[in-house]
């Protein structure tokens, strides 16, 4: 599944694509999970002009010039992807096609892949937000989940997935398994800074591998959250553990407070 740092790179090469570029015509197919009809959406929002892309959580925003916004949340397997002359791109749920020539499909094979007309506004703040400080967290973590589960709680704080919450965990030195009423307050320090640092450089590595991306996932970067490593950086064994079809990556260096 896209995750903040991914979709934070999508929204920005989409922004500079597409920023000030009419909206010539919008296809919606029959298997798209959206909130109004196709007709609506291309009622609403055909002949206008986009403002801007930008990201909120774990969702894209194109902003048009009539204040009307489609959300697009790309789920486990959606994905974004350029048209290009002759192009058939599988299972698509989504086209849209604007001026000089630019035009984007989603495409999903599982079908799960939201399209939202004005969605409404979240109440958590975003992972990346000034409000997400060490203050937050030790307001947060007074409940006895799982410090993950409440990392991954998008009515908590918005964009962490499964990937980037082991990141942030192994950084900050903190078991997945930890109880978050049990953390204390160097480690609650040690989270506030690891949540930003990880998900900031993932950011950078995203760009750097493949700078125009706006569709899949690159994770070769990751340290922890990787099939393809046994140790972490430290030379420490990487474990694993599935749940509820959730794998979770860890090391012992990690402290586990319960």
């Amino acid at each position: 599944m896209p995750e903040l740092p991914d979709l934070q790179v999508f929204s920005q090469n989409l922004d500079k694509q597409l920023a000030g570029k009419k909206l010539e015509k919008i296809n919606v197919f029959k298997k798209a999970k959206t909130n109004v009809s196709g007709a609506a959406l291309k009622k609403t929002l055909e002949g206008q002009s986009l403002k801007r892309v930008y990201r909120e959580g774990k969702e894209l925003r194109f902003a048009f010039q009539d204040k009307n916004i489609l959300g697009l949340h790309l789920m486990l397997r959606g994905k974004l992807s350029w048209i290009g002359e002759g192009d058939e791109i599988s299972n698509t749920l989504l086209e849209m096609f604007f001026s000089a020539g630019k035009a984007i499909a989603l495409s999903d094979y599982q079908y799960n892949a939201r399209i939202t007309l004005n969605p409404e506004e979240a109440r958590a703040p975003d992972a990346l937000s000034n409000e997400v400080n060490e203050k937050f967290w030790k307001e947060k973590l007074q409940t006895r989940a799982t410090i993950k589960n409440l990392l991954l709680d998008q009515h908590i704080v918005r964009g962490i997935g499964n990937a980037y919450a082991d990141e942030i965990l192994w950084d900050a030195g903190i078991s997945p398994f930890s109880i978050s009423k049990q953390i204390p307050a160097a480690r609650i320090k040690a989270l506030a800074r690891s949540v930003k640092k990880v998900l900031k450089n993932a950011e950078k590595q995203i760009k750097k591998a493949e700078p125009g991306i706006i569709g899949g996932e690159i994770r070769d970067f990751l340290l922890i959250h990787n099939s393809k490593k046994k140790q972490s950086p430290t030379s420490a064994t990487i474990k694993q553990k599935t749940a509820g079809g959730r794998k979770t990556y860890y090391t012992a260096e990690q402290e586990l407070f319960s």
